[in-house]
């Protein structure tokens, strides 16, 4: 599922934890710059984001170790996903005699980097000509409102009605068994 592409990717297999749980932080990370994701881990009030944490610590020294003209502040979190790993099965003691079973749930999680490009510097913008096409008082239309398009160009009232004086639902009584009172 990775991209061959990226600067580096880092992968934590068999973590204690369910999947649901660990996506829940690998969200709030994925996009965002390594600076920016390591702190929002690091004040985030969930136990998996300290493992989080360190996986994308590692990924950082795997993008160091593969390129070392890596910039790391151009570092960003490219792709980031959680995949559900085994269950341990368990059985914890129920009432009567009973045993519930207890699923104990791991997760593998997957970081990639990637260096965002270096900003371009744009050309400075000129001035309009003085013959260009815009408004007298030089300022821009206003934009265009939607209106609804071409169904209620067509007319709203040209939808068909049923005998019960709705549309899109069956008229009272028709097609329909009723049944006996007692």
């Amino acid at each position: 599922m990775l991209s061959p592409d990226h600067v580096s990717s880092a992968r934590l297999r068999y973590l204690g934890t369910s999947a649901q749980k660990a996506r829940l932080v690998v969200d709030l990370i994925r996009g965002r710059a390594v600076g920016e994701a390591l702190a929002t881990l690091r004040f985030t009030k969930k136990a998996v984001a300290r493992d989080i944490g360190r996986l994308l610590d590692s990924a950082v020294a795997n993008a160091r170790q593969k390129r070392q003209d890596v910039d790391v502040d151009r570092l960003y979190v490219r792709t980031a996903f959680v995949d559900g790993g085994p269950s341990l099965k368990r059985i914890r003691p129920a009432p009567m005699g009973r045993a519930f079973r207890v699923l104990k749930r791991m997760c593998h999680v997957t970081i990639a980097l990637d260096e965002r490009p270096l900003p371009q510097a744009q050309a400075p913008r000129g001035k309009r000509a003085a013959g260009e096409t815009g408004s007298a008082a030089g300022e821009a239309a206003a934009p265009r409102r939607r209106t609804g398009g071409a169904r209620r160009a067509a007319g709203a009232g040209s939808r068909r009605k049923g005998a019960s004086g709705r549309t899109g639902r069956k008229a009272a009584g028709s097609g329909t068994k009723r049944r006996r009172e007692r």
